[in-house]
């Protein structure tokens, strides 16, 4: 394994990786997927972890951040390494913990809160969780090189570090000394995101299925479960068919491998949830459906959208047998 990583070393800048970063506030009253969902608050959060980041990688782009995630009551944070110092520095102060309290103190002073914001994270890659092996460096790293940057950058993100951008630097270029404290926020509880959220661009259309149009939208837990339960053994088929670069040959043999035995439910419902994660708002009933009828699997996109289907008259078929 070391002369592995010795020959990763000798040429840093084909050298990429990809790991997430959860994060979850240890406060009933603060939820940091309906903070980052505020659009007030989503600059300043986003401020908080490139700050974090920067200072935990010795450098502005040391970790990427390529999508963030909201999953109630977490953030899940995509970051891409494009070389393995900054990544070897990166491990190194996430296990000392110098990335969580310049996280939970960042995050308390925006929130105005008399002491620091308690944060729960974990570092996994996959099914894997580094904060097990943090102390083998080198096996982190490789798991992390292992696992390519699936995606691009998401469009909101490089809005995101756009705006970062211009408040850190001047025309003329960086600025020499760090950028000046942010004014703490109004004496005011947390926002909470709100209670219907207005469609996202990427769902807000319609598609044909069996002659009749649906309206598009993200997945959500329980199409994820309906999945789970009636795919069975076809869950590979079904993820071969959604064409998605994080769910390619190799990623379906590490998924059979990693839940074989949690048995076919947990194998399909985790397929979704990395094709959700990898894809963001452009995971959406449409594709699953599109990928079930090539799959084969017309019933169940029947089901999934609420048509009658031939799936209910076999269940009762049988049931009367």
């Amino acid at each position: 394994m070391a002369g592995d990583l010795r020959k990763m070393a000798d040429g840093l800048q084909e050298w990429s990786g990809s790991a997430y970063l959860f994060m979850e506030s240890s406060m009933d009253n603060i939820i940091l997927s309906n903070l980052y969902q505020d659009p007030q608050w989503k600059p300043k959060v986003f401020r908080v972890l490139k700050l974090a980041l920067a200072g935990c990688t010795g450098s502005p782009d040391g970790a990427q951040i390529l999508k963030i995630h909201c999953s109630d009551p977490q953030l899940i944070v995509q970051l891409k390494f494009c070389s393995q110092e900054p990544c070897s520095r990166f491990l190194q102060q996430y296990r000392e913990g110098n990335l969580r309290d310049a996280l939970q103190y960042s995050l308390g002073t925006a929130l105005d809160l008399a002491r620091h914001l308690p944060l729960r994270l974990e570092l996994r890659v996959g099914s894997q969780r580094l904060d097990l092996m943090l102390k083998e460096e080198e096996r982190c790293l490789l798991c992390i090189h292992q696992a390519k940057p699936d995606r691009l950058r998401d469009e909101e993100i490089g809005e995101l570090e756009d705006a970062f951008r211009s408040l850190t630097c001047d025309p003329g270029g960086p600025r020499s000394a760090p950028p000046a404290p942010e004014a703490p926020a109004p004496e005011a509880p947390a926002p909470k995101a709100p209670a219907s959220l207005p469609p996202q661009p990427a769902c807000a259309q319609h598609f044909e299925f069996q002659g009749q149009q649906f309206a598009n939208r993200q997945l959500t837990l329980e199409d994820r479960q309906k999945f789970a339960r009636s795919v069975g053994r076809n869950w590979r088929t079904v993820g071969r068919a959604l064409n998605c670069r994080a769910l390619r040959e190799h990623d379906l043999e590490s998924l059979a491998y990693d839940y074989d035995r949690d048995g076919l439910y947990e194998q399909a419902f985790q397929l979704l949830h990395r094709f959700k994660l990898a894809e963001g708002r452009r995971a959406t009933l449409q594709r699953l459906v599109e990928a079930l009828e090539q799959s084969g699997l017309t019933s169940l996109a029947e089901e999934l959208v609420g048509l009658p289907g031939q799936r209910k008259d076999q269940q009762r078929e049988e049931e009367q047998d």
